[in-house]
């Protein structure tokens, strides 16, 4: 498998997209990017978290940034990044609308490690123009109508988050969803350019849970209350013994596939994305 260093790799394909010729960009480069994710799956696959993130830190030769809205699963990865003092950027996203727990569990991840979070907020501008639409809770009003309050309030905002990076790393687990079952721990994102990492792939949320408790891991008190998966406040209740884990998000909505457009399915496809003004 091809020993690539990715910071060159993606820096010539940022550059060629930049330029417009990203549909032509040469092949045998994105089959060095995708290689590389290969060879990072299959290099997780068997160490701890500590060492996945170590690995990935190792491997990777530009920026990498962890996106977190401070779940279960955002939590145990920060704590493994933060302890070892790892140089991975790690960002939020204020939607403007999270539960009042969120932000405690937030500013107590903060003070335990002495660490900043970068914040990536919805262009004011944007968020006026939606409310002006919608009205305040309009997403519930069709699919169509939450998925251009999420691609405001979430898609825009994580753009401006990975704008630069080599590699992105998340908190999605395989086992959350149908959706989420076609990810892998490792995967090149032509769309967005970079090189996008689960470390939690295959762990289960018992895991999770038992590593999060084991190292004393502040956790959002929402998840003892029964909420499972946590978004915006409105878009979230929590979930009845024996539903599925995502449930609780956009309950109204008598579909399946519950995403806001933040993740790619494992065809490349973007997951429910949505333009603001689509």
């Amino acid at each position: 498998m091809s020993q690539v260093e990715p910071s060159t790799a993606l820096s010539e394909f940022k550059r060629a997209t930049n330029n417009g010729i990203g549909a032509t960009f040469d092949g045998a480069a994105l089959a060095n990017l995708r290689n590389l994710a290969a060879e990072l799956s299959a290099r997780l696959v068997g160490l701890n978290l500590f060492d996945r993130l170590a690995a990935i830190r190792a491997r990777i030769g530009g920026p990498v940034i962890f996106t977190t809205s401070f779940g279960l699963e955002d939590q145990a990865i920060a704590h493994a990044l933060f302890s070892q003092g790892l140089n991975i950027d790690v960002a939020t996203l204020d939607t403007g609308r999270l539960f009042p727990e969120t932000y405690d569990v937030w500013a107590a991840t903060e003070r335990r490690y002495g660490a900043g979070i970068a914040v990536f907020t919805p262009a004011q501008a944007s968020i006026e123009a939606l409310i002006a639409r919608q009205g305040l809770d309009g997403m519930r009003s069709s699919v169509a109508a939450r998925l251009e309050c999420c691609a405001v309030r979430k898609v825009e905002p994580l753009a401006r988050a990975l704008d630069g990076a080599a590699a992105w790393i998340t908190g999605l687990r395989a086992d959350q969803s149908t959706e989420r079952a076609r990810i892998s721990m490792a995967s090149f994102e032509e769309g967005r350019r970079l090189i996008k990492i689960n470390p939690l792939f295959d762990w289960t949320r018992e895991q999770t849970l038992a590593f999060v408790r084991a190292h004393g891991v502040s956790y959002n008190t929402l998840h003892d209350r029964g909420f499972l998966s946590i978004g915006c406040a409105p878009c979230t209740r929590t979930v009845a013994p024996g539903e599925p884990e995502r449930a609780g998000r956009w309950w109204w909505e008598q579909e399946d596939k519950k995403e806001c457009g933040l993740h790619i399915t494992g065809d490349g496809r973007v997951i429910r994305a949505a333009s603001p003004h689509g």
